[in-house]
C-alpha cells in the first residue's frame, strides 16, 4: 500500500482504511502499510503528542481493529513506541531552586503486525537511522528516535509465519544494510515499509530492493510514502512487489493506491532448487 500521509493522524487513518479495503476488496489476504503511515511532517509537539505506549494507543488500536475486521494479517510500518526512560542519577536543584530540564521523552520506530483476530503477534524495533544532507534537504532520526535492538541470528526475533510462510521485517533505511536480512535466516517474504526521499529513492530504491530479493532468493514486499507532502517533503514511492528472481511483481511509482501480487512458495522452491546459492553459503 501506498500512502503520502500528513500530520494528522485520524486524517490518515482515514485514508489508510480506504486503501486497506481496497486492497481486501482484491482478495488481498496481508497488506503492509508504509512507515510513518499514522504521522508525517507534523511539528515537534504534534509529533511527540502522537507517541504511544506499547500496546495501546490510536493506531495500534486501528491496526488491531482493522486487522480483525478483514480478518487479514496487517503490518502497521512503523508507529511510535515510547521507550522506557533513561535511569538517570538524581540531581540537585540550581542555586535558585530550579531543577534542570528533564530527558526529552524517547521513541521508537516500530513495526507491529497484527493477525486476523486483531491479536498482535510481532514486533520489530527500527536499527538503522536514517541520516542524510546534500545541501537542499537534510535529515538525523537519531535525534528523536531510539535504535531498535539488534536480533539474534537465525532466532524468530523480528520475523513472524503467515500463510505464505515466515516473513522478515524491515524499516526503510534497514535495507541498505544485507547482514541483518541474513540473520533473519531462510524466509520466504522481506517487508520494507519506506519512506524514501525522492532524492534517494530515485538512485538507489529499485536496485537495493532487487538484491535483497536475489541474495535472499525470497520476495520483497516494500510499502512506500509516494508525493508530495503538506510539509513540502517529496517522497519517491514505487511501492513494489519483487520475486526471488529479482524480478518486479507489481508496481505503484506514485500517489495513493495499492501494488499487489501472490507469493507463490512454489516460485521460492524452484529459483532455490535452480540456483541453491543459500546452501553455498560460507560466511
Amino acid at each position: 500500500m501506498q500512502m503520502v500521509s500528513g500530520p494528522e493522524v485520524e486524517e490518515n487513518l482515514v485514508v489508510a482504511r480506504r486503501l486497506i479495503d481496497a486492497a481486501v476488496a482484491g482478495g488481498a489476504e496481508l497488506v503492509l502499510l508504509p512507515e510513518y503511515f499514522g504521522i508525517l511532517g507534523a511539528p515537534l509537539a504534534a509529533r511527540q503528542a502522537a507517541y504511544e505506549n506499547d500496546g495501546d494507543g490510536l493506531q495500534q488500536r486501528f491496526l488491531s481493529e482493522t486487522a480483525r475486521t478483514h480478518r487479514i494479517y496487517l503490518i502497521g510500518g512503523c508507529v511510535p513506541i515510547k521507550s522506557p526512560p533513561l535511569q538517570e542519577p538524581a540531581v540537585e536543584a540550581r542555586a535558585d531552586g530550579v531543577l534542570p530540564p528533564s530527558s526529552p521523552t524517547r521513541t521508537r520506530s516500530a513495526c507491529l503486525v497484527y493477525r486476523p483476530d486483531g491479536e498482535r503477534v510481532a514486533r520489530y524495533d527500527k536499527i538503522h537511522l536514517f541520516k542524510f544532507t546534500n545541501g537542499d534537504e537534510a535529515y538525523d532520526e537519531a535525534e528523536m528516535i531510539e535504535a531498535g535492538d539488534i536480533p539474534e541470528a537465525n532466532s524468530a526475533s523480528g520475523t513472524f509465519v503467515a500463510p505464505c510462510g515466515r516473513v522478515a521485517l524491515s524499516i526503510c533505511y534497514d535495507l541498505r544494510f544485507p547482514e541483518l536480512y541474513r540473520r533473519f535466516g531462510e524466509v520466504a517474504l522481506i517487508v520494507v515499509p519506506a519512506a524514501f526521499t525522492a532524492v534517494t529513492g530515485r538512485a538507489h530504491w529499485e536496485v537495493l530492493l532487487r538484491a535483497r530479493a536475489i541474495e535472499n532468493q525470497c520476495y520483497v514486499l516494500a510499502a512506500g510514502q509516494g508525493g508530495s507532502h503538506p510539509n513540502g517533503r517529496e517522497t519517491y514511492g514505487h511501492s513494489m512487489l519483487i520475486d526471488p528472481w529479482g524480478q518486479i511483481v507489481s508496481c505503484l511509482p506514485h500517489g495513493e493506491g495499492v501494488a499487489a501480487g501472490v507469493v507463490d512458495p512454489m516460485r521460492i522452491e524452484e529459483v532455490r532448487c535452480q540456483l541453491p546459492a543459500l546452501q553455498h553459503r560460507r560466511l
